[in-house]
């Protein structure tokens, strides 16, 4: 099993968006991802098993601050580790860019993503009420505080 992490492009685009689809009430549009390719303070991957892009993740790095926007693995390829890598390649990317902190919100529904981010140093911090539009589901907000000292 061979994984590869490289920029979200026009190349891999179609798979981003058939997995975003699959895995958010709320997919993002295709100008959304396109604002992503060469954002000056961002970072955009999409992940490849095997050549296959199975999964992407986006962040934005603001001041000192890395804030996971979006991640999704394809539903075929979940609990294989992939989004624990992803996660680190972007956090690794972040303290690599100056981040000194990262934060993100979850779907208070979404266990599996919350147990993730906890094994990787990040805390439950606060509730956004009815912060989902697609069902007013609440969001957890996690942050990992010291990136610098974060062992990846």
């Amino acid at each position: 099993m061979v994984v590869r992490f490289v920029p979200l492009s026009d190349q891999n685009l179609a798979a981003v968006l058939q997995i975003e689809k699959l895995s958010n009430l709320s997919p993002w549009s295709e100008q959304s991802f396109r604002n992503e390719f060469n954002h000056t303070h961002g970072i955009a991957r999409a992940v490849l098993l095997d050549g296959e892009v199975v999964g992407f993740g986006v962040a934005w790095l603001l001041v000192d601050e890395c804030h996971v926007t979006n991640i999704a693995i394809h539903p075929d390829h979940r609990r294989k580790g992939l989004g624990d890598k992803l996660m680190r390649e972007l956090l690794v990317l972040s303290r690599e860019g100056g981040m000194t902190c990262a934060t993100l919100e979850v779907r208070a529904s979404n266990e599996a993503a919350q147990l993730l981010y906890e094994k990787l140093g990040f805390k439950k911090t606060a509730l956004r009420k009815r912060y989902y539009p697609d069902n007013q589901e609440d969001a957890v907000v996690m942050w990992l505080y010291d990136l610098r000292g974060w062992d990846s």
